[in-house]
């Protein structure tokens, strides 16, 4: 008897929707659990090359935890295509005035790199506050 791994299709793949809160929790990992769910990792389906993964709502980003002093330290950079044109923040400063790029930025950079990565990321939604317009897709609150 011969057993075969079933791959999964793109045309095949169910999604849900989860919500996750954000206030309290520790960044690195949020991002990687939200980077697991968005690749499908937690779906016993899961294939690498296919996008199994499911829709996440990230609410209260403003209130995610740094530990140690990475508040403080921690900068991201941007270049402008410019010469001379690197730009760099804070993570205090850009959490002030976009919280949701943090979250964004972070989950982004655990994503493969490629069309893959790049649709996966589309599945991400983050709010700064508890309020998200994805209430008719019944989203179901997501247990780390």
């Amino acid at each position: 008897m011969s057993y075969r791994t079933q791959s999964a299709k793109n045309e095949e793949v169910e999604r849900k929707w989860y919500v996750v809160d954000a206030e309290g929790q520790t960044a690195g990992r949020l991002f990687s659990r939200i980077a697991s769910v968005l690749r499908g990792k937690h779906k016993p389906s899961f294939t690498p090359h296919v996008d199994t993964g499911d829709n996440v709502i990230v609410v209260n980003a403003e209130k995610i935890r740094f530990t140690g002093s990475k508040l403080d330290q921690k900068e991201y950079l941007h270049y402008t295509g410019y010469p001379g044109g690197l730009r760099h923040e804070i993570a205090r400063s850009l959490q002030e005035r976009k919280p949701f790029t943090v979250i964004e930025k972070g989950v982004r950079g655990m994503l493969p790199k490629n069309k893959l990565g790049r649709a996966m990321i589309k599945k991400l939604h983050v709010y700064a506050g508890t309020e998200h317009p994805h209430a008719a897709q019944k989203p179901q609150p997501f247990n780390f």
